[in-house]
């Protein structure tokens, strides 16, 4: 067993998106499995992932519905938990938030994606750029915002980078105190570290390790039947199970949710300067073990 305590709650988050006072009055189960990323790092594969593991290979499955995404606002937790609750298959859900900022079961299994944070960046421009007028009424005018809406985004990809960067995650929410909470209980026995980059080079070995972290065996006559549907092509073609209201809130459907699945689109057009101070940003916030494991997905 680890020596490093448990984590508590010690804070509320809210904004545009979050409404983190839903984990206060959610009811675990001891097979609860909670997929934590920052975002745009992962996410909805890893629900893919978890989904074909659990349900052994099975085809046309809600990923969305069955794997809500607890602590979104919208809708508000009054009609979120009891569909939670009545849920009966094992459940897999999804957040967003610091490890500080949710309450934390000994019990169920934590797996955490991380992902370059320039990535990241230029997959949520795609997310952020294609948002239809429905995504701002959702987030900016159901009742409950706290905070300043969401606008969109500069024309400029480079430039929103920049915002991001020099916001501390603007218009979102903090990369560096997400991973720095995560990576802090990454040795709790109930925690499992996953990286994109190792999760896109060696998808059959990253899945067999998954399931073993959470205690599900791999049914062998259905392994290929697995690894075709987690695989990149078959959730484009399928976007509209896998994306929340299958797509509705962005012009092009679903489709543009799942968009390319690619690292390092910034490098060809991120300045040297820029790299820079993207690097030395990370190292400072994160440091030197962290900031390697964030950006390749190397430990030690």
């Amino acid at each position: 067993m680890s020596d490093i305590p448990y984590p508590v709650k010690t804070r509320e988050l809210h904004n545009h998106h979050f409404d983190s006072t839903i984990w206060n009055d959610f009811r675990f189960r001891d097979d609860d499995i909670v997929i934590a990323t920052y975002a745009k790092s992962g996410t909805t594969w890893m629900q893919q992932i978890v989904a074909q593991l659990l349900f052994n290979g099975a085809e046309d499955m809600e990923v969305a519905e069955m794997s809500p995404w607890l602590d979104l606002r919208v809708p508000p937790k009054e009609i979120k938990l009891p569909v939670v609750e009545a849920q009966t298959h094992r459940r897999f859900i999804k957040t967003h938030l610091p490890v500080d900022a949710l309450v934390f079961s000994e019990r169920a299994k934590y797996i955490y994606i991380g992902r370059d944070g320039r990535d990241v960046v230029w997959s949520f421009y795609n997310h952020h750029a294609n948002a239809n007028a429905a995504w701002y009424e959702a987030l900016n005018d159901t009742p409950g915002r706290v905070g300043p809406p969401i606008e969109p985004p500069p024309d400029s990809v480079v430039q929103y980078f920049d915002d991001w960067l020099e916001g501390d995650g603007y218009p979102f929410w903090s990369l560096w105190e997400n991973v720095r909470t995560w990576w802090a209980v990454r040795d709790l026995p109930n925690v499992l570290l996953v990286h994109f980059a190792k999760l896109k080079a060696d998808m059959p070995g990253e899945i067999r390790r998954i399931a073993e972290f959470i205690g599900t065996p791999i049914d062998e006559s259905n392994w290929e039947k697995i690894l075709l549907h987690c695989s990149f092509d078959y959730m484009k073609a399928n976007a509209t199970k896998s994306v929340p209201l299958g797509g509705a809130f962005w012009d092009g459907g679903a489709q543009v949710f799942i968009n390319k699945g690619i690292n390092g689109r910034w490098r060809d057009m991120l300045s040297a300067a820029d790299v820079a101070r993207y690097e030395a940003r990370a190292k400072a916030e994160l440091g030197e073990d962290c900031a390697r494991w964030l950006a390749t997905g190397d430990i030690g």
